[in-house]
């Protein structure tokens, strides 16, 4: 039987790592379901989710030239026409660089309107949009003028150090 993406078959877990899990079809061929095709929420570890020897309903996704094949569980999921899957939370760049970790995006106050304390104080420019919203433009060509102005200068003392001063002759 050859396998073709978009079929929806019935395999059986038969391995685990930290990236997905290995998927026996039909007739000893195995596949592979990336951990981020395992849920449709985020999936910290796949041990959460699956088992090995648990009977799974996969969908391929990709057939390689090399015979890899991609697998994807909650593809899989027959939903009602016009639903939706859940829409994954935006990450913001900087702070902890993962879900609900740390200092991420500004979000500087609990559910209850509480300051936790740490990161920057409260801003009133940015008191005009939320908390957790994206930076406006404005605020990210800031942002990056003062970042090039803080290397340009960073480089120009350590050129200038490494040459002995201004208009220093060279051996």
């Amino acid at each position: 039987m050859a396998i073709e993406v978009g079929a929806k078959l019935e395999g059986k877990v038969t391995g685990i790592t930290h990236f997905g899990a290995f998927v026996d079809l039909s007739g000893g061929v195995t596949g592979l379901v990336h951990i981020s095709e395992i849920a449709d929420n985020y999936v910290k570890d796949v041990k959460d989710h699956l088992k090995i020897e648990d009977v799974v309903k996969v969908k391929v996704i990709n057939v390689d030239k090399d015979g890899k094949i991609g697998l994807s569980i909650k593809q899989a999921v027959d939903r009602p026409e016009g639903q939706q899957p859940p829409q994954q939370r935006e990450r913001t760049s900087g702070g902890s660089g993962g879900p609900g970790g740390g200092s991420g995006g500004g979000e500087r106050f609990n559910r209850g309107g509480q300051d936790r304390g740490g990161g920057r104080p409260f801003n009133k420019q940015s008191a005009g949009r939320p908390a957790y919203g994206k930076p406006s433009f404005e605020d990210k060509m800031s942002r990056f003028l003062k970042d090039s102005e803080e290397r340009i200068s960073s480089l120009k003392k350590n050129t200038e150090g490494k040459r002995g001063g201004r208009g220093a002759k060279r051996d």
